[in-house]
């Protein structure tokens, strides 16, 4: 199966049904006998089509009266000829042009005609296409390929400036990110492993135990990985754990702990000491959880299933510390998950924050006096984030805000509230966190 055939039946699987795109697209390229060539084109085209979605269906819907009578195979094949013939140049047009149409002879004659002629029209075009926008949000939502109530309401949030900035931080392409365990390597040796095994590498912007890793073969086959020395995980979640402040011998909470990564940067901070109790709503989400903390050597986390947004009695004033990095609408998050875009509903983002709300509710009941708590998000959705904050203080006058710093970063948004907004850029997802104290 050529890497052009899987892109469409990933991206069939992914809009049609809903599938998540890196499930999906590993399991595939597992299963397949292509190069690390191949392997390395059919993920640029799923990711790249995904992302720029919006705009190669307004370039399609140029050249057809009405998309929604096409056969939803034949759109998938043309949306991975057109992201190849307007976004990469390394492919040539004939070569993405020519598969396409015997793709579509697999469905049939008829349809590799239409796809025949509407890819051919689209290079006499020459970049002059026929688009008709309404108003400026459609002008955006062409340029930058994100749905108009997406827009609308970063730039309502955020101002326009800011807002294209954020899209145009989503769009990157992420580089692979590591976190090195301390309890098993240090961090320079672990750095220089990996260049003289020729993997191009690069220290994290802001977090010492991170590592930047720019192409190069799956990191999961890396030996630094299969001897717990390394995790995957993106700088932006890395600066969670060292907030909580954590003291040897102490008890932590991580209440939405999967997949892990947290959890396990946790148990590593308190070197091997005291207990990490992590919960999730997801019983199999544990098991990846366990696999995680056992490869990294941890023996101080227990696992447990939980809905956070349900008040657990045994758990009251049990914690010195506790994190809550709630499940939220994800829009930080787009780079590495494009498909959020266009799955994710405005209706939905307003109907997660009462689940937050009880979350946050929960977890400072679990808390002890003078203990810390940490409220993560990865979205870029102030109801989400400032917005709770703000609830959150007015409701329970025993809390106390503290200052959130990791640094200085471009990147980095501090604001009055004394929370941060991790802007999305070439290195780090969007994400949002704040800490209190309990008085």
């Amino acid at each position: 199966m050529s890497s052009r055939k899987i892109a469409v039946k990933v991206l069939s699987r992914v809009v049609g049904e809903g599938a998540y795109s890196n499930i999906i697209l590993s399991k595939e390229l597992n299963s397949s006998d292509l190069s690390d060539q191949d392997k390395s084109l059919a993920t640029e085209i799923v990711y790249g089509t995904l992302r720029r979605l919006k705009s190669i269906d307004m370039i399609i819907g140029s050249f057809v009266r009405d998309m929604s009578v096409m056969d939803k195979k034949i759109l998938n094949i043309l949306r991975v000829a057109i992201y190849q013939m307007h976004y990469l140049d390394k492919v040539p047009s004939y070569a993405a042009c020519n598969e396409a149409v015997e793709l579509a002879k697999e469905v049939s004659e008829k349809d590799s005609k239409l796809v025949n002629g509407i890819l051919r029209n689209y290079v006499k075009k020459d970049g002059k296409l026929e688009i008709e926008f309404r108003n400026k949000i459609d002008e955006i939502a062409y340029e930058l390929s994100f749905e108009p109530w997406m827009i609308k309401m970063f730039i309502n949030q955020y101002g326009e400036k800011e807002a294209i900035r954020i899209m145009h931080g989503l769009n990157n392409t992420p580089m692979v990110t590591v976190r090195v365990n301390n309890l098993k390597a240090e961090y320079e040796d672990v750095l220089e492993s990996f260049e003289e095994n020729g993997y191009n590498v690069f220290e994290g912007v802001v977090c010492p135990e991170a590592i930047f890793i720019k192409g190069g073969r799956a990191i999961e086959k890396n030996n630094a990985f299969l001897e717990g020395k390394i995790t995957v995980q993106d700088e932006s979640a890395m600066l969670v754990a060292p907030l909580l402040d954590i003291m040897q011998g102490q008890k932590v909470l991580d209440l939405c702990s999967a997949p892990g990564g947290k959890t396990t940067h946790i148990a590593e901070l308190l070197e091997n000491t005291g207990e990490v109790l992590a919960f999730d709503i997801h019983p199999q989400k544990l098991d990846l959880i366990k696999e995680n903390y056992e490869r990294l050597g941890l023996t101080n986390i227990k696992l447990g299933e939980m809905d956070a947004s349900k008040l657990d009695v045994n758990l009251v004033n049990a914690a010195d510390r506790v994190l809550i990095d709630v499940p939220c609408s994800g829009l930080g998050i787009i780079r590495k998950k494009p498909e959020i875009k266009w799955s994710k509903k405005r209706s939905e983002l307003k109907e997660i924050v009462n689940i937050q709300r009880s979350i946050m509710s929960n977890a400072w009941e679990y808390l002890k006096k003078d203990g810390i708590m940490i409220y993560s998000t990865c979205t870029l959705n102030k109801e989400e984030n400032e917005d709770n904050v703000k609830w959150f203080l007015n409701k329970y006058k025993d809390a106390k805000i503290e200052k959130v710093f990791v640094g200085k970063g471009n990147n980095l948004n501090y604001d009055a509230l004394g929370t941060l907004t991790v802007l999305p850029n070439e290195y780090m997802d969007g994400f949002f966190i704040a800490k209190f104290r309990k008085n």
